[in-house]
């Protein structure tokens, strides 16, 4: 990895506002390992923040103008609002200001294999997975993921080889600001509607993406969106599914005990390799089917394909098992999209547990509003539905969407205001057999967590 004749060249303190975003945090550890001097700063205590610090980063917690004395680079995520007072004095400053998918995409520009990881579901699982396989193989890359990853400790890792793996999110078109060597593409569904307004635009822009990539297109073959968002691109292409018309594609899949499940990974016909999968639901047998293909398009020979695979246990906040005692399992997953939900939610009612508890946070008015229906349609896989209030993130709401008017399609369903009420309720009809599995991609993780100090007392 060379960083010369870049922006980076000749920088030596870089300032993050937002520091402890879990797409800012493996930059910064990047950036670290090469050298620079960094400083950041973030509103809110979190556990990334904690990581930063164990560092050795200069943390300023809260957002003020002369945090950025003295840095010849200031970085910012995208959550950071325009009046935000350290942001306007960095425009102010002179000093270049970069957003991180900018920086990002300087970074991937570096490797010779940068292997950029899109789709509207499975990014953050399919990324680690691939992390893991690469590493095992000993090809020591490079990574930047949207998720934690025990192996590394983290979200991000520095090697020192021409691999990288890095997460494409396509919300407001930062996978664009990527150079991918190889571009793949999980699954393209209905998501950021807000931003990309139809399905015509958002195809339109993974194809640009997948345009962009320098050896190859690995793509889902039976994703009707996929085919239409690489049609007409003069690349080489490999798909990957469960149909044998695929390049790679599983046979042989056997569930095991727990949630172990065995499968034969095939490539055009032939066998590769025997595969074991340590995560559940029938969605992460083509996550792990797609990781092998990358890897394997990348030189990692097929016998160690499964080293990785065996290894991975899953990524922090996908089906994490947080909690397993009295016979009661608390787990906690990012799931926010219904697609996503009724996966993670079939995977739980395929392991014997007794019943399922779903607790699960709407993020943004817009999405929980257009696909109000079908949210309703997937919670009701679980037998007992639990609703927060609407996480707004960055939207006011304009629309008059409530939780209410879920909970209303939901039968049996309940909904609190706050945390505390839902762990109280949680736990007070919780019994010997129970999943509880929090859902969504905010802060409701705090209230898994709430519920285990509970249970603990």
């Amino acid at each position: 990895m060379n960083l010369e004749n870049s922006i980076l060249d000749g920088k030596k303190h870089i300032h993050f506002i937002g520091i402890g975003g879990s797409g800012m945090y493996p930059l910064a550890q990047i950036l670290h390992a090469q050298g620079y001097y960094l400083t950041g700063s973030d509103n809110n205590p979190t556990d990334t923040l904690e990581k930063v610090k164990e560092m050795g980063i200069p943390v300023f917690l809260g957002q003020r103008s002369e945090n950025i004395e003295g840095a010849d680079l200031i970085v910012h995520t995208a959550a950071i609002m325009s009046d935000n007072p350290e942001l306007i004095a960095a425009k102010a400053s002179g000093v270049p200001v970069l957003e991180r998918s900018e920086l990002l995409g300087i970074l991937s520009t570096y490797f010779k294999n940068a292997i950029c990881v899109s789709g509207t579901h499975g990014k953050t699982t399919t990324s680690a997975m691939l992390t893991q396989i690469m590493m095992d193989a000993d090809t020591d890359p490079t990574v930047v993921i949207g998720g934690k990853l025990k192996s590394i400790d983290g979200s991000g890792r520095i090697g020192k080889s021409e691999h990288m793996v890095c997460e494409a999110c396509e919300f407001v078109d930062t996978f664009l600001k990527l150079s991918p060597d190889i571009a793949l593409i999980l699954n393209i569904d209905e998501d950021h509607m807000d931003y990309f307004k139809n399905m015509d635009n958002l195809i339109a822009s993974f194809n640009k993406f997948a345009s962009s990539a320098t050896k190859c297109i690995v793509f889902n073959g039976d994703d009707e969106n996929s085919h239409k968002a690489v049609d007409g691109i003069d690349k080489t292409k490999y798909t990957f599914g469960f149909s044998d018309t695929n390049d790679f594609y599983p046979t042989n899949i056997v569930k095991q005990q727990g949630v172990h499940t065995t499968f034969d990974l095939m490539h055009k016909g032939q066998f590769l390799t025997s595969i074991d999968l340590f995560v559940p639901g029938t969605h992460n047998i083509l996550n792990a089917v797609s990781a092998c293909a990358c890897a394997y398009i990348s030189g990692v020979s097929a016998d160690k394909l499964n080293i990785g695979m065996k290894n991975f246990k899953g990524a922090g906040r996908r089906f994490e098992v947080l909690y397993h005692k009295n016979d009661i399992t608390v787990v906690d997953d990012y799931a926010h999209h219904p697609a996503e939900i009724k996966v993670t939610l079939e995977a739980g009612k395929s392991m014997n547990f007794k019943r399922v508890i779903a607790v699960h946070q709407p993020f943004t008015y817009s999405r929980t509003a257009r696909l109000l229906d079908d949210f309703a349609k997937v919670l009701q896989i679980a037998d007992i539905v639990v609703l927060s209030e609407i996480m707004g993130s960055r939207e006011k709401n304009t629309i008059g969407i409530y939780t209410k008017d879920l909970a209303e399609k939901i039968p049996n369903c309940v909904w609190y205001p706050e945390f505390d009420e839902i762990s109280d309720y949680v736990v007070s009809i919780a019994q010997p057999g129970d999943l509880i599995i929090t859902l969504g991609c905010g802060d409701v993780n705090k209230c898994a967590h709430m519920i285990i100090d509970k249970l603990e007392k």
